[in-house]
C-alpha cells in the first residue's frame, strides 16, 4: 500500500505543486485548505484523482483523520504582505494554533512532519547572506511582525514537540519562490510586476530599488523540500537561490521580458521594515542535501510569464473564488 501524505495549505501556490509532486511519486495525498488565501483553481485538476482526497478545513481548529498518515507538510499560512497585513490575526493563529494542531496530529499518527518557515525569520538582516545560525533582526511590533513572529513561533513550537515528545520533525526556511499558480494580487514582486506589464501599467518600484532579493523557481524548492523530508536533520535549513539581484535591475529584466517599450519604472516610498537585503546562505543544504538550484532566472521567469499570459481577463483582475464547489461548477 502506498504511503499517505497530508498537506495543509494544499490550494496555495507551493502546496498545490507539492500535491502534484507526491501524487506523481505514487503517494496518497490528503489536501487540507480553507481557501482564505488558497485558490481552488490550483487543485481543480486533482478533483477526480484516485489518490487525492480534499478536506475543506481551517487548521486552527482540530482536524480528525481516520486513515494512517506517514507524512505531514504544514504549509498553511498567508505568505504575502498584502495577505498578512489584511488578515493579521488569522496569520498569527495559523502559525500558532494551526502548527499546534498539525504537530498534535503528527504525534497521534506517529507521522514525520515538515513545517514551512520563511526567510522572514531573519527580518531586516545585519548578516549577509543569511545562514541558519543567524538569529535575525526582527521588529516584534512592526506591521510585518504578525508573519515574522508567527513563523518564529512555529519553529520554536516544532522544536519543543521534537525535544519533548520525540516527534520526527523538519523545518524548511523558504526564500523567495516563484512560478505558475502564484496570485497576481498577492503583493510579492514577481506577480506584481508581471500583472502590471500584462495590464499595460508602469512598474512600481518601492524606494530607490537598491534593495535586493534572490528568487528560486518552484521546481527547485519542491526538490529541496523532498530531499530535506528524507534526511534525519531536525534543525532549520535554508532553501533558496543565492543569485542576488536589486529590485531595480529586476524590474528592468521584467520590462525586457514583456517587450513593451512604452512601459516605464515609477518609484514609490519604501514600506516600513522592508528588508534591504535578502539572500540565503545555502551551504548547509549543499552539505546535507547535496542540493542547489538548477533553474536559471531567465528560464523560470519565461515559464511564469507564459502562465500569467494565459490567464483570462477576469483572472487578471483577480476575481477570487473562495469556495471549491462554486469554482468547480463554473
Amino acid at each position: 500500500m502506498s504511503e499517505t501524505m497530508l498537506i495543509s495549505g494544499v490550494a496555495g501556490f507551493i502546496g498545490s505543486h507539492l500535491a502534484d509532486y507526491y501524487l506523481d511519486k505514487g503517494m496518497q495525498v490528503i489536501g487540507v485548505d480553507n481557501f482564505i488565501t488558497g485558490n481552488p483553481k490550483n487543485i481543480a485538476h486533482l478533483q477526480h484523482h484516485p489518490r487525492f482526497r480534499f478536506i475543506e478545513h481551517d487548521v486552527t481548529e482540530a482536524l480528525y483523520v481516520d486513515e494512517p498518515i506517514d507524512y505531514i507538510l504544514h504549509f498553511a499560512s498567508p505568505a504575502s504582505p498584502i495577505d498578512y497585513l489584511k488578515i493579521p490575526i488569522q496569520t498569527m493563529k495559523v502559525g500558532a494554533m494551526g502548527t499546534h494542531n498539525m504537530l498534535g496530529l503528527a504525534k497521534a499518527k506517529n507521522a514525520r512532519i515538515m513545517v514551512a518557515s520563511t526567510s522572514e525569520v531573519y527580518g531586516d538582516p545585519l548578516v549577509h547572506p543569511q545562514p541558519e545560525d543567524y538569529w535575525g533582526n526582527v521588529n516584534p511590533v512592526g506591521p510585518r511582525s504578525v508573519y515574522d513572529e508567527a513563523k518564529r513561533y512555529l519553529e520554536a513550537l516544532t522544536m519543543a514537540y521534537h525535544r519533548f515528545h520525540g516527534i520526527d520533525t523538519r523545518i524548511v526556511r523558504i526564500f523567495n519562490t516563484y512560478g505558475p499558480r502564484m496570485r497576481l494580487n498577492d503583493g510579492r514582486v514577481i506577480p506584481a510586476f508581471m500583472g502590471q506589464v500584462l495590464r499595460g501599467e508602469n512598474l512600481t518600484v518601492f524606494g530607490d530599488g537598491s534593495q535586493t532579493r534572490s528568487f528560486q523557481y518552484i521546481d527547485d524548492l519542491v526538490r529541496g523540500i523532498d530531499l530535506l523530508l528524507h534526511t534525519d536533520y531536525h534543525l532549520p535549513v535554508n532553501i533558496g537561490n543565492p543569485d542576488e539581484i536589486s529590485i531595480l535591475d529586476f524590474a528592468r529584466e521584467i520590462l525586457e521580458l514583456a517587450g513593451n517599450p512604452d512601459l516605464k519604472i515609477v518609484f514609490r516610498p519604501l514600506p516600513e521594515n522592508d528588508p534591504k537585503r535578502r539572500c540565503p546562505d545555502i551551504s548547509l543544504a549543499r552539505k546535507i542535501l547535496h542540493w542547489e538550484p538548477r533553474v536559471s532566472r531567465k528560464e523560470g521567469l519565461a515559464e511564469t510569464f507564459a502562465y500569467f499570459k494565459g490567464l483570462s481577463p477576469e483572472e487578471l483582475r483577480q476575481t477570487e473564488h473562495k469556495n471549491f464547489d462554486d469554482y468547480i461548477k463554473k
